[in-house]
């Protein structure tokens, strides 16, 4: 694979752009995938288990994170692993969340 260079800040502002969105994958390759997944202050998140891993790194806001059934309040800086099909999602958002979000291998890669 050739060598990508990834602006964060110009995916950041498209995410923001985008209206009634809440991911927005920028880079896919068989091994991985990479995007942005925002939620508002108070939003719900209805993300049901992926069948790949996944990284997320916290770019900004806090909230609660549910993994399995372990619970953990999360904010800017944190990076949190979920297992493949493994129950997870965002809770009491109260500040407005960014994550940056890696799958491994590529998102829907396993269905």
């Amino acid at each position: 694979m050739n060598f990508k260079l990834v602006d964060l800040h110009n995916h950041l502002k498209q995410l923001k752009e985008l209206e009634n969105t809440s991911y927005y994958e920028f880079l896919k390759v068989p091994s991985t995938s990479v995007g942005l997944y925002k939620l508002n202050k108070g939003e719900k998140d209805n993300q049901k288990p992926h069948t790949e891993d996944e990284i997320y790194l916290v770019i900004e806001g806090k909230a609660s994170f549910l993994n399995g059934d372990l619970f953990t309040e999360i904010s800017k800086g944190d990076i949190l692993f979920v297992e493949a099909n493994k129950e997870h999602r965002f809770y009491d958002i109260t500040e407005d969340l960014t994550t940056l979000v890696f799958f491994s291998p590529a998102e829907h890669s396993n269905k």
